[in-house]
C-alpha cells in the first residue's frame, strides 16, 4: 500500500520580523522521516506528498491509498482543514479528522461555547474583538490572553497570564498588533494542567492522562506557554497517571476529554487539553484533533512512551484506525475495497464510554 504523508515543514517559510512562533506548528524534516520510517517499517511505502500547492500537484500525479495528514495550512481559521478537504474533493481517504472538526477545533472560542453548551464543564470565557473591549467589560482575574485561532501555543506567553486591567489591556493591545484577530479572555485556573491522548474509533479509547507539571514553583504561577514548551526539558516535569489525584478526578477528565472527542466529531487520534480549577474539579481548554507526532517533544509522543506504547506502535494505531474507518484492507497486497469512502462509516462514540 502507498501512504503519502501531508505536511509543511518549518525550513520552507520565512519568519516576519516579530513573529518568531510563526514555525511552531510546522514540522521538522526529522519527524516527517521518523512517520515515513514507522509506515514503511508496517510494510508499506511511503510517500512524500509536502503541503500546500505541493501537495495537491503530488496528490494529482502520485497515486496513494491513504494520505497520513499532519499538514497545519497556511492562512486563516481554515488552515488546517485545506488537507482533508482536498481528499474529499478528489476521493482520497486520509488519516485524522474531517475538514470541519479540524476548522471548529482551530477557533477556541467556537470550541469552549460548543463544549459549554453541551454540558462541558469550562473556564469562564470572552472574546474581545478590539482593545477597547477591555475597558467597558468586567472579566475575571487573574486570566489568561489567546490569540483566538492559533496553535502550538502561539501567542500564548509568560505575558499571557494577567492579573490586573492594566496588564490585561496591555496584553490585549499586544496581541491584536502581532495577530490581527479577536483574542479570548479565559479564567485562570490555578489547580493541575493535564492533557489526555485518545485512539481510535467505535470505541475510541484513552491511551493517558498526563500531568505537565512545573519543575519550580507552583502551579498557581504556571502557564505551558510557549517559552516553556521550547525548555520543557528543565521547566517541566510530566507525569502519568498524574501524581496526587484521585482515581475519581482522573476518570473525570478522561470522561470529560472522551465527551469533547465525540462531541467535535474526531477521528482516529486526538489530544485534549485539561485544567483542574481552584477546588480540583477538571474542566475543558481545548482539543488538538491533528497533535504533534515529533517522537522527541511532543505532549502525545511524550505521554505515549510514559505508558509503554512506541513510537511505532502510536503510528500504527492511527494508520490501522483510518484504513478501518474508510475499509480498505490493512494489506500492502490487497487492492482497495469497493466501498464508498465516508469518514463517518462506523458508529459515532458514545459520550459517557470511558
Amino acid at each position: 500500500m502507498r501512504i503519502g504523508i501531508a505536511f509543511d515543514l518549518k525550513q520552507d517559510f520565512t519568519v516576519p520580523e516579530g513573529r518568531d512562533d510563526l514555525l511552531e506548528e510546522y514540522d521538522s524534516v526529522e519527524t516527517v522521516e521518523a512517520i515515513a520510517e514507522q509506515i514503511e517499517r508496517l510494510g508499506h511505502e511511503a510517500v512524500l506528498l509536502h503541503g500546500g500547492r505541493k501537495f495537491v500537484e503530488n496528490l494529482l500525479r502520485l497515486k496513494v491509498d491513504l494520505v497520513f495528514n499532519i499538514a497545519e495550512g497556511v492562512g486563516g481559521r481554515s488552515r488546517e482543514a485545506q488537507v482533508p478537504a482536498v481528499c474529499e474533493m478528489l476521493g482520497v481517504p486520509y488519516t485524522h479528522s474531517d475538514a470541519m472538526t479540524l476548522s471548529i477545533c482551530l477557533d477556541k472560542h467556537m470550541t469552549l461555547k460548543l463544549a459549554q453548551s453541551s454540558g462541558i464543564p469550562t473556564p469562564l470565557h470572552y472574546l474581545i474583538e478590539n482593545p477597547s473591549d477591555v475597558e467597558n467589560r468586567e472579566f475575571p482575574l487573574p486570566a489568561v490572553l489567546k490569540p483566538v485561532h492559533e496553535g502550538s501555543s502561539m501567542g500564548i506567553t509568560r505575558r499571557s497570564l494577567v492579573k490586573s486591567r492594566e496588564s490585561l489591556y496591555e496584553e490585549a493591545k499586544r496581541l491584536f498588533d502581532l495577530y490581527h484577530q479577536p483574542v479570548i479572555v479565559e479564567e485562570f485556573l490555578p489547580g493541575k494542567e493535564l492533557t489526555v491522548g485518545i485512539l481510535g474509533n467505535s470505541p475510541p479509547r484513552i491511551i493517558g492522562v498526563m500531568e505537565i507539571a512545573p519543575r519550580s514553583g507552583n502551579y498557581e504561577d504556571f502557564l505551558y506557554s510557549i517559552e516553556t514548551k521550547r525548555d520543557y526539558r528543565r521547566l517541566v516535569r510530566y507525569g502519568c497517571p498524574p501524581t496526587g489525584l484521585s482515581e475519581e478526578t482522573i476518570a473525570m477528565a478522561g470522561k470529560i476529554a472522551l465527551m469533547a472527542y465525540s462531541l467535535f466529531g474526531c477521528l482516529d487520534v486526538a489530544r485534549i487539553d485539561i485544567r483542574l480549577d481552584g477546588k480540583g474539579v477538571p474542566k475543558f481548554l481545548e482539543i488538538n484533533p491533528l497533535p504533534g507526532l515529533s517522537p522527541v517533544y511532543s505532549d502525545l509522543c511524550i505521554m505515549a512512551s510514559l505508558v509503554n506504547l512506541s513510537y511505532g506502535n502510536l503510528i500504527e494505531s492511527i494508520v490501522v484506525s483510518a484504513l478501518k474507518r474508510w475499509g480498505i484492507a490493512n494489506d500492502k497486497d490487497k487492492k482497495r475495497k469497493k466501498k464508498r469512502h465516508t469518514p463517518y462509516s462506523s458508529p459515532r462514540p458514545e459520550f459517557e464510554r470511558l
